[in-house]
């Protein structure tokens, strides 16, 4: 007899004491919980132009799943500075999650939601009629969602770690990818109910469905947006009406993690918008070192007095730098207390040395460069440095082989890739594991700075009908441990395949220090952060049987594959 599924049910955490909440009524009648948080005082030495005849406020709208009073989202210590700007901030559970009525379903209501939540905002006595919006990844979602409802009051937004389509993330560009199951599971936990279900399926039995029907009877509810991506894979459905893109311009501050697993959804947002007439004069770019949880390279590993998710003191000392962006951002388009030339268009840091300001992304100046893979004895598998990375292609062709084996994948060494950073593992062991290849590049003798896009074009052929593709960027230390700059993934129909597998690695700005050297990392699996391709072409959530497959990979000769990079105006060799 099957044991009982184990799950742990996260219920609405208290109202904060310094908020007030409403139940704010909806065009169907549907109310959502939404807490006011009001500035204390009508002077302050920012804004000494208020006076006490301001009896109303700009207002900063956030709108999210993730309970608006959870610690996890500390959307009262975040009030805090915003009210002490001078700023009204509102925060809502959206439909159907925590204290919020109405059904459970992402993303389809936000339009109508985001409409009716501003016109309730406006129409209050403390509003003085101007409304942003702020957030990281569903409730950046949420904003792109008002934007294409065009409320007259929504003046800015600053969505961050985020993308306006939300299919881009799990299908981006069209092409077919691996099956990211910690993505495709977020629904499993976090759109079942107004709850969220917290429990550990074992992602190694077969078929993988079985241990989320068995979740779901446990609970006694079940996804439907979980039921879409996994296992039928179905189309998505889309919100009705307008595209954000084709409404009214409004300033937008995109904010941006080297280190998200969604970076490459939201710049490409950013890269579209820049180059829209009217929407290009008003987009922004904020791009750090952090990962999609706000964690920090210069603090990964990170350490238990530095994790800002369970340390006081952490959380004050991040909460600036996560704010302050926004913040001087809507006194510009917001408040109207700053003039527009005080924002830099693009504020980037280069990872491992400093902050920098451009007028562009690329920044100007920034040059494409390549590196050839190439063999040697020693390729693969087997302890990095591996194959080569060199300035110049082989004149002879080579080739490398790994075997997927679906029932012995290669490792993520990851639990979480949202919070990357707080981890940041060693790699290194990987380029040991039958399913991968490894690539390095010369011992670098003076500092390479990365900025700007990166792309790899494969020539990779497989014995299996589909097959998935990994490759990870990474700095190799000296002391040989080796750590990821990027990453991308793709999956390739053997029949289809064109001879070239191209994989977007997204961008970067990324200092790869002397006395370190570039390494790319190849493999067939990613688990469990992704489920392992059965290597038969059947579905990977309801297989019962897998079979291992060698790929094939060329270099040089007529075949060729190259990684490229950007690097910073200021490099003139590799």
């Amino acid at each position: 007899m099957p044991m009982p599924f184990a799950f742990e049910r996260i219920t609405p955490a208290p109202v904060a004491a310094n908020a007030r909440q409403y139940m704010a009524r909806m065009r169907d009648g549907v109310r959502l919980a939404t807490d006011v948080y009001l500035p204390d005082r009508r002077t302050d030495a920012e804004h000494p132009d208020r006076t006490e005849r301001d009896a109303a406020f700009p207002a900063v709208l956030v709108r999210l799943p993730y309970d608006k009073n959870s610690r996890y989202v500390y959307a009262d210590r975040i009030a805090r500075l915003f009210t002490d700007r001078g700023y009204a901030v509102v925060v809502q559970d959206v439909r159907g999650k925590f204290r919020s009525e109405g059904a459970t379903v992402p993303f389809l209501r936000e339009r109508e939601d985001g409409y009716d939540t501003i016109e309730w905002v406006v129409n209050q006595s403390w509003s003085d009629g101007r409304v942003g919006m702020f957030g990281d990844s569903y409730y950046g979602f949420t904003q792109w969602s008002a934007v294409a409802a065009q409320h007259p009051a929504l003046r800015a937004i600053v969505p961050r770690v985020t993308a306006a389509d939300f299919a881009a993330i799990w299908r981006p560009d069209g092409q077919p990818q691996p099956v990211w199951l910690e993505g495709i599971e977020y629904f499993a936990h976090h759109w079942v109910d107004n709850d969220t279900y917290e429990y550990e399926p074992d992602r190694s039995l077969r078929p993988v469905i079985a241990q989320y029907e068995q979740a779901f009877a446990a609970v006694g509810a079940r996804s439907l947006w979980f039921d879409l991506l996994a296992p039928r894979q179905a189309p998505l459905p889309t919100q009705s009406g307008l595209h954000p893109f084709d409404a009214r311009p409004v300033p937008v501050l995109h904010c941006v993690g080297w280190f998200d697993n969604i970076l490459g959804a939201h710049m490409r947002d950013y890269l579209e918008l820049a180059s829209r007439p009217g929407w290009d004069a008003v987009q922004y770019l904020w791009a750090g070192a952090v990962d999609h949880e706000n964690y920090r390279l210069g603090n990964a590993p990170v350490r238990e007095e530095d994790d800002h998710n369970t340390s006081e003191e952490a959380l004050d000392r991040m909460l600036p730098g996560y704010v302050g962006p926004a913040l001087d951002f809507f006194d510009v388009f917001l408040m109207g207390v700053r003039p527009v030339t005080s924002l830099s268009k693009v504020t980037w840091e280069l990872g491992h040395a400093e902050w920098r300001t451009s007028p562009a992304w690329p920044p100007a100046g920034a040059v494409e460069r390549t590196f050839w893979l190439r063999e040697r004895d020693d390729a693969s598998p087997g302890p990095l440095p591996g194959g080569l990375l060199t300035g110049s292609p082989a004149e002879d062709e080579g080739h490398a082989q790994w075997v997927h084996d679906p029932d012995a994948p290669v490792p993520s060494l990851l639990d979480n890739s949202f919070a990357h950073l707080q981890a940041h593992p060693d790699l290194a062991p990987l380029a040991e594991h039958d399913g991968t290849l490894a690539y390095c590049g010369p011992v670098r003798e003076t500092p390479l700075d990365l900025a700007g896009p990166l792309g790899l074009d494969l020539h990779v052929t497989s014995s299996a009908p589909l097959f998935d593709v990994f490759a990870k960027l990474l700095d190799l230390a000296p002391d040989g441990r080796a750590t990821q700059i990027a990453r991308g993934q793709r999956s390739v129909d053997t029949a289809a395949a064109s001879g070239t597998v191209h994989l977007d690695l997204g961008h970067t700005g990324y200092r790869l220090r002397r006395g370190h050297r570039l390494a790319l990392l190849l493999a067939g699996s990613d688990h469990p952060l992704f489920l392992p391709a059965t290597g038969t072409g059947e579905n990977p959530w309801t297989a019962l049987t897998a079979k291992p497959s060698t790929q094939t990979l060329r270099t040089g000769g007529t075949h060729p594959s190259r990684l490229t990079v950007t690097v910073a105006a200021e490099q003139t060799t590799l």
